[in-house]
Formats: C-alpha cells, structure tokens, sequence
C-alpha cells in the first residue's frame, strides 16, 4: 500500500493534509463507513481520491448527482494521468462499451456514475465483475428525504452495498442539519463502528452581511464600486441574469452572465473568462458554481433570498477560499418575505397537474404506456412549454416531483460537448482517399492537436480548430461529418438540449403515486426551511453566524464579531461608552463651577436629562476619588 503523503505530494503536489483529510483518509483505509462533513472549499475530493490510489488493484466507485461534476472530476484526474471513467444517461452506447472495456482490462482507478445508472440492471449484473475497494458517495444529502436536493434513486445505494458486502462507505457533504446527518447514515446503512467527522462550517474570513434594499441593483452597482477582486452575484431569474450583467457593463464594471439555458460552449467560455480573470463579476443562477474552485472570490452577492441556509451557506461560501478576507452580502427587501411564501405554493402544485404534466411529457416524447424503461430523450422544455401552453416553471418543479418519485429524471447538464474517437488504425489513415480538402486538414490539425483519440473519445472545440485551420465553423462542423461518414472516426457534435431518463416505464396517469413523503411531508419540510431563512435574514437581534451554526448543530457557537449585527452591536457599544464618559465630563466641570457643593437634583437639572446615566457619572467621580457626598450635597474631594 502506498504511502498517503507521497501520493498528494505526487499527484497534487502538496506536502500537507488540511484539517481532517488525514483523518478521513485514515478511517476509511482502516474500513471503517464514514461520514464526513467538510464545508465548501474543504478539499473533499481529497477524502476519497488519495485512499483510492493507495490501493494495488480495485477501483473506488463514485456517486456524484451532476453530471457537470462528473466530468470535471474526471477531467481534472486525467489532467494528473490517473485513470478514470465515467456512466450516465447521456452517453452513447460506444463510450459505454469502452469505459466498460477500459475498466474490466484494470486501467481505471476511478468509476464515477449517477446515481440513476443503479436502476440499471444489467449495469449492476456487470458491476460483480469488477473488484471495488471503496464506495463514495458525493452529495450525501441527497440521501435524505429531509435534504435539500432529495434524490430518490440515492436510496439504490443500497444495492451496491449488497452487491459488494464489507467494502467500506464513505459519505460526503458540506451541508447538514444532525436529522440529515443521522438520516444519512440510516440510509446507507452503517455499520454500528462507523466515524463521523465534522469540521466546523466557521469560516474566519468572510464577513455575512444583511442590507435591506429597495433598489437592489443600485445596490450591487454600490457594493462592487467599493470593493475589489473577483465577485459573484446570485439571482434566481435567468433573465435577470442578463439585465443586472447588462447594467453593470454600462456602469464600465466588466461583467458576464451565466444559467443552464446558455449553450454549452457560451457557458464554458464565460466560465473561463471570469475564472482567468477576464471579467470581474459574473450573475448567476445557482447552475453556476458547483465544482469551480476559484481561491480569489472576494465578494458573493445574493440579489435574491436562497430557499435555505444550506443553499447559501454553500453558495456564500465561494467566497474567500483563499482565506482573505472577504463578504458575502444579501440583499433583502420587504416584498421578499412574500415572495419566499409563495414559493413553497408554487413548488407544490395539486396532484392532478403533476400528473397531467407527465402524461404530455410522454405523450411529446413518444412514450407509450408500459415503454420507456432504460430509455434517454432529448427534451426541449422551451417547445413543450409552447406546445401545451404552460408556465415553464410550473412545469420544472412537477418535473422535480416525479423525480422525487421515481418515475423520471430531468438532466439539465446533459454531456454536450463535442467529442470524437479515431475509428480506423493508424495503418488506414495512409490509405485513405477522396476526402475533401476541409476533411484533410481538419483531421490532420486534429490529430496533431489532440492525443488519446485511438483509445477513448476526446472532448475538442470546433472553434479552435476553425480559428487554427482559418476556416468557417460551419466548413469545420461539415468536415467532422465528413470524416464521420467515411468511418474515420466517430463524431458526436455537442447538444444544448436538456433529457429526460426514464429509469421505469410508463405509467397509467390514474395510477401515478406521488406520496406523502414526497409530498405533504417534503412541503413541511421546505417550510422549515424558508422560516430559518427568513429568521435568518430579517431577525437582526443575533449573530448572523451563531445563528447558521446553530442550524448546523455546532454546540454554544460563539458571535462572530465581523457580521453586520455584531458590528451594529460594536458600535452601539462604543456609543454608550462615549455618552458615559461626555455625561461624566459634564457633571465634573458642573462641580468644579460649584466647589461649595451641589445637591443631586440641581446637578440633574444642569447635566440631565438621562438622570441615571447622571447618578452614574456621580457614582463612578466618588469611587475614583474626585468628589465625595455627605448629606445628600456632592462636593469636590479635598485634593482638588
């Protein structure tokens, strides 16, 4: 077994653990389950990534809910030569069979899925073939039907534990409640000896900041003209995305705007712009973040309330992983308490609707009643919306619902980037002919710019490839169909479009069962949490961070003293002390204008009107020796 701090020196090429990675780390090769709770920015990934590499053989197999995610990670091991391989729904049966290949032939260290690939039986029939040394499970919280983002095929977990019985579990969030936490660890059925580890979710360097604001644009216009670095302002609305980025480049503030609507290649594009450095601010729906470790983010701006203190504690939390100082400011204006409450009701429409809405879903799709099952479609959420005449968000919070009961599930991230694989040997490519001039080139400049493409698909960009070549885009897209054609390599062009996954099939509408867990009881649940929020917010009598620790279930949280409330209350303080010491001042140039003595009304009369902050500054004139009482007269002390 290889030793842990050579690996991270390594492949990392750090010489030390942060806080609890080591002990995480040591738990799980000493097989034990584990949970551990690490706030953003923690270095989770670490937990489970070095222990892997520990091993001689085996693969550790990962459970991550975005397919976003997924591919970055993979993408990133790959940068640091580590094997690895992913399965979701969005793939084609080429890539399936040859992650499969790649896998059973032992050169992967890593299988990353999503959790609805367990539906899948003839994936978990051949998982017994491969030899896994540790199950992670990333996002925990998506276990527990009093999560936040509750994903019901996370309960399939199980079947892996049955499948490989004694391979230890670890479990990974940077946000829980202790219902969840527990909840997390009933689900995935522990063993009685399994470890928690909690790192404290206090971040030292960010300042929570509350501002009320009836004008909220001007607002962050405000904020980012008075601070500096990297900012982040989060909105729930995609077309106000584009408005409050639009307002903040006439105010001459670079700035980009990015939601899951975009393409995917404009999104990668302002995604690297605003990471390099290249615009300073960027709007964004809560798709943006997950995944993106930028270390400089000096201010996250909330525009509108999060549904919870878990959503914003890890969007907040972007902020500052640098460990400067840094803020996290959120807006809160009076309607917002309003509009908080009203979206509970919009998030739990009737029954009847969510099931309309999944009869047209398969009716539009062309799933008939009993088919389906196993099954990806393209779905595009804009024309379904026109065609049946319905409010898109009504329509993404059934979609959420039937997801939540298993009958379907929306990917909005689908894998749209553009990607080939060399399908002939390198012997063919010297005898090919009557290729066009465009196909040569673009395959001679792909085959010299990209490496790896005989044995897997590679992600490329058509535009750089264009911008290389001096040719149109169009004239590119056409050579790689071309090059498709003749059976060179297999081209699969990027798709903007989001799917649908049916992991059973279709069902009778009148025998659609949408629970009371999914229901009634994951609408009190949501409840409670918009209540917190709210209290957090708009309560401004305690800290702001005690408060979230609190939540959090960290024991006697102490005030933070850098929150805008400690710091109101710091001020305050220094207030009073001023006035005490100005009444003080006051009432001795009173005596020293009155050596024979005064009685206390006539110096009450003179000093007042605050007549107990006056017999205070008495008070303290006599304990200190300046002035002493006899007889209900104050006079100077005999010194002075």
């Amino acid at each position: 077994m290889n030793d842990i701090h050579q690996i991270l020196k390594k492949y990392w090429g750090y010489s030390s653990f942060r806080p609890l990675q080591e002990d995480i780390i040591n738990s799980v090769l000493e097989g034990h389950d584990t949970l551990g709770l690490m706030p953003t920015g923690g270095g989770k990934s670490i937990t489970f990534q070095v222990p892997a590499l520990t091993f001689e053989s085996g693969v550790t197999i990962v459970v991550t809910p975005l397919i976003s995610l997924m591919k970055d990670q993979v993408d990133n091991l790959k940068k640091r030569r580590i094997k690895a391989v992913y399965f979701h729904a969005g793939m084609t049966i080429k890539e399936i069979r040859i992650a499969w290949e790649t896998l059973v032939n032992g050169k992967a260290k890593f299988i990353y899925i999503a959790p609805e690939r367990l539906h899948n039986d003839r994936f978990m029939l051949e998982m017994r073939q491969i030899n896994i040394r540790l199950i992670v499970v990333d996002e925990a919280h998506c276990i527990s039907q009093w999560g936040y983002d509750f994903r019901p095929s996370y309960l399939d977990i199980k079947k892996l534990r049955s499948l490989k019985p004694g391979v230890p579990v670890l479990a990974l969030t940077a946000t829980a409640t202790p219902a969840v936490a527990q909840d997390i660890t009933n689900q995935l059925q522990f063993d009685n000896g399994y470890r928690v580890f909690k790192k404290s979710f206090v971040r030292d360097n960010i300042s929570y900041i509350v501002r009320s604001s009836e004008a909220k644009i001007h607002d962050v216009l405000h904020i980012l003209s008075r601070t500096s670095g990297s900012a982040i302002v989060y909105v729930r609305s995609r077309k106000r995305c584009r408005e409050i980025s639009e307002f903040l480049l006439s105010a001459d503030i670079p700035s980009t705007f990015y939601h899951a609507g975009l393409d995917f290649r404009i999104k990668e594009e302002r995604q690297n712009s605003w990471q390099t450095g290249a615009v300073r601010v960027i709007v964004a729906t809560n798709a943006f973040g997950m995944g993106i470790d930028k270390p400089d983010v000096r201010v996250v701006i909330h525009y509108d309330i999060p549904p919870s203190l878990e959503e914003y504690y890890q969007e907040a939390g972007r902020a500052g992983r640098d460990g400067l100082p840094s803020f996290a400011v959120l807006l809160a204006s009076k309607s917002d308490k309003v509009v908080m409450h009203r979206r509970i009701t919009e998030s739990f429409p009737e029954r009847n609707v969510i099931r309309k809405t999944y009869e047209r879903v398969c009716n539009f799709l062309h799933v008939s009643i009993g088919e389906g099952f196993d099954t990806v479609k393209e779905f595009n959420i804009e024309k379904f919306c026109r065609v049946f005449e319905l409010q898109e968000r009504q329509v993404r919070v059934s979609l959420r619902l039937l997801s939540q009961a298993g009958y379907l599930h929306f990917i909005e991230d689908p894998d749209s980037r553009s990607r080939v694989k060399m399908v002939c040997t390198r012997e063919d490519l010297y005898d090919i002919h009557d290729l066009s001039m465009h196909a040569e080139k673009v395959l001679a400049m792909t085959l010299r710019k990209y490496t790896g493409l005989f044995s897997d698909y590679i992600y490329i960009k058509e535009t750089e490839i264009a911008t290389g070549l001096n040719m149109l885009e169009k004239d590119t897209y056409e050579a790689f169909l071309e090059l498709s054609h003749h059976k060179i390599m297999s081209y699969i062009p990027h798709s903007g479009l989001p799917m649908i996954y049916f992991p059973t099939s279709r069902e009778e509408t009148d025998y659609l069962l949408i629970g009371k867990d999914i229901y009634e009881k994951r609408k009190e649940s949501m409840s409670a949490r918009v209540e917190a929020m709210l209290d957090y917010t708009f309560s401004g009598r305690k800290c702001r961070v005690e408060r979230m620790l609190r939540y959090f279930g960290e024991e006697d949280p102490k005030d933070c003293l850098k929150c805008d409330v400690c710091r109101d209350r710091k001020k305050q303080s220094k207030s009073e002390t001023a006035d005490a010491a100005t009444i003080v001042q006051r009432v001795w140039n009173y005596m020293q204008m009155h050596p024979s003595g005064a009685t206390i009304a006539a110096i009450e009369n003179q000093c007042g009107p605050d007549t107990a902050a006056v017999a205070a500054a008495l008070g303290f004139l006599c304990n200190e020796g300046y002035l002493n009482c006899s007889n209900n007269i104050y006079r100077l002390a005999s010194s002075f």
